[in-house]
């Protein structure tokens, strides 16, 4: 994370907060009023940095590549990098979570939260890294969301239903890529392989006293998950409104390994980067499902749809039907997304100018818009009914085939 930071401050990209700041309110709000990295020097007497992967540019040059080449390059991973053995992880000191600058984002939050926590686990031969907001019950013990149905929800499960404990290390402020990685469906266990394809083909892990494997971090707290749970919530998720209060896992630490002067990473609830991770991990997901139907140029989640439930899907029509066949597909890929727009390849999908430009001109109200009702959709969408279940719309917003020349824009010579 250190070495990424560094080369985002030489192009411009990091503001230096030197002065005294707050972890209640006052630096999550600094944060929600830029893109750029702000790096807290003083963060009620640590270290911290929030918007590091605030914009997609931020992702792309962390990859190296291009912005606007960002999914079709994710697209081609094939999750096969090494995470190399690195050796036990030493030293250690028992855990105390009071010594970490986690933050309060909101008023209407139920304490103080950390947001950018990876979870790994290790169960059965089988491992698993995620990220899950984790509440502080105290200076040893969070209680985390864990999405039921989520592999770690699954493999914590399995191990109650042993009679154990479902071993964990939380890792925070690990390189972004490493984090991007975390927040991707991928198939089972190739969470850290796909880390280190991102990274350039390896990884180096070190082993936890518990079995669990962690990449280089400045924070990771050890510990495990058990059969107790508390009340998590109210918290502000993707939509920018408050998640209800569950009954969830509590997770308990016993011991922390921090490098020197430690750097912690905080992600603004409802924020761009919450919305860069949360949404676009699934867009190589809907190019690769999409292409499989007709020809893909490119896929946005739209930042105006929290970066989750919004998207638009460039293609070039090669049969009449294939916007319709490219919605499908879309829903498909991510079951999340709400409302999708499928334009052609003369629209730029960057410019919700342009997107809204399709759809004014080239989309036919009783033809060309497709409405799926009583579908699952997200458990986020605050319009979703009680049964879990919503409305979603595909919008066919390109040209009539036969017809282009109609749909020609005049260009400057």
């Amino acid at each position: 994370m250190r070495d990424f930071i560094a080369m985002m401050r030489e192009q411009g990209r990091v503001e230096d907060i030197e002065r005294s700041c707050s972890t209640i309110y006052e630096a999550p709000r600094m944060a929600s009023r830029t893109d750029k990295i702000l790096f807290f020097h003083d963060l009620d007497g640590h270290r911290a940095v929030m918007n590091l992967l605030g914009d997609r540019k931020s992702l792309a040059a962390a990859l190296g590549v291009g912005e606007r080449d960002l999914v079709r390059n994710l697209a081609a991973r094939t999750y096969n990098g090494r995470a190399a053995d690195a050796g036990r992880l030493a030293g250690g000191i028992p855990a105390d979570l009071s010594r970490l600058p986690v933050m309060k984002h909101f008023p209407g939050d139920a304490g103080r939260y950390f947001t950018a926590g990876v979870v790994f686990s290790r169960y059965g031969g089988v491992e698993n890294a995620s990220i899950h907001r984790m509440m502080v019950l105290d200076d040893h013990r969070v209680v985390a969301r864990l999405v039921e149905g989520r592999h770690t929800h699954t493999l914590l499960k399995a191990a109650l239903a042993r009679g154990e404990r479902l071993p964990v290390a939380v890792t925070v402020g690990t390189h972004p890529l490493v984090t991007f990685a975390a927040c991707t469906r991928v198939p089972e266990g190739k969470e850290l392989p796909y880390a280190a394809e991102l990274m350039g083909g390896e990884l180096a892990v070190h082993e936890c006293a518990n079995g669990v494997r962690v990449p280089g971090a400045e924070i990771v707290l050890e510990g495990s998950i058990g059969p107790e749970t508390a009340a998590e919530g109210p918290f502000v998720d993707i939509t920018g409104t408050y998640d209800p209060v569950r009954q969830q896992p509590v997770i308990e630490f016993s011991r922390m390994y921090l490098r020197e002067n430690p750097i912690y990473h905080g992600i603004l609830p409802a924020g761009d980067e919450h919305k860069l991770l949360m949404g676009a991990p699934y867009e190589p997901k809907i190019y690769r499902a999409v292409g499989e139907v007709t020809t893909v140029r490119d896929v946005l989640l739209t930042k105006g749809g929290a970066g989750y439930l919004h998207g638009v899907v460039q293609i070039r029509k090669n049969t009449d039907g294939d916007a319709k066949n490219a919605i499908m597909a879309a829903f498909a890929a991510h079951t999340s997304l709400k409302h999708v727009v499928v334009v052609d390849e003369d629209i730029d999908i960057h410019d919700p100018y342009d997107v809204e430009y399709a759809i004014a001109t080239r989309v036919r109200g009783d033809t060309d818009i497709m409405i799926i009702t009583g579908v699952r959709g997200s458990s986020l969408d605050p319009m979703r009914l009680a049964d879990g279940t919503n409305v979603k719309v595909g919008v066919d917003a390109t040209m009539l085939m036969g017809r282009e020349g109609e749909f020609r824009r005049a260009e400057w010579p």
